[in-house]
């Protein structure tokens, strides 16, 4: 399978970046975390560094599967102000391609259209940049190739959604099974 990319910027909600990553390995989703901070090690909001696979210039994000973005705050704004990610979201959304966003991540999605007509679900308070988008109060939503989920307790739930947007609930099932949700 091509790649997934998840993207670290710097304050990320850790529970979220880790979570994702975890669980779509174990699904041996080839998932691979990309740094928006220019240097592999990412400190997320609560003093968490982890490192990245790869520093953005250097994730050929043409073939990608589908794009990640996790939450938390500074780094949902850090997301933001990146005029390339922005650029490959678009890209990746007018393609037909998946996107992924949890937490206060889905108002980068929002502001740029990409959620117009479609159920949607973020961290309470980030409601009103959801632009058009069908509000949820699930944890986690998927409408068409969109997954968004509400915040760091939802981590599991969203990862797993992920799986089984791209194998099946079997798998989805044994996984949550194996770690004891």
């Amino acid at each position: 399978m091509k790649p997934l990319f998840l993207f670290l910027a710097p304050g990320f909600e850790e529970i979220e970046a880790i979570t994702t990553i975890d669980v779509l390995r174990r699904a041996r989703l080839n998932v691979i975390s990309v740094s928006l901070a220019g240097d592999l090690y990412v400190t997320g909001a609560h003093g968490i560094s982890i490192v990245a696979d790869v520093l953005y210039p250097d994730a050929d994000l043409t073939d990608a599967t589908m794009l990640i973005l996790p939450g938390g705050m500074p780094g949902t704004n850090n997301l933001n102000v990146h005029e390339g990610l922005k650029k490959a979201l678009k890209s990746h959304a007018e393609a037909g391609k998946p996107l992924a966003a949890i937490c206060a991540a889905p108002l980068i999605l929002g502001q740029l259209g990409l959620l117009e007509g479609k159920e949607a679900t973020c961290y309470p308070g980030y409601e009103s940049h959801l632009h058009g988008a069908i509000l949820s109060k699930k944890p986690v939503v998927q409408d068409g190739v969109i997954i968004t989920a509400n915040g760091p307790g939802a981590a599991f739930k969203f990862s797993l959604q992920i799986v089984q947007y791209f194998s099946d609930s079997i798998l989805a099932s044994e996984l949550s099974k194996n770690m004891m949700l």
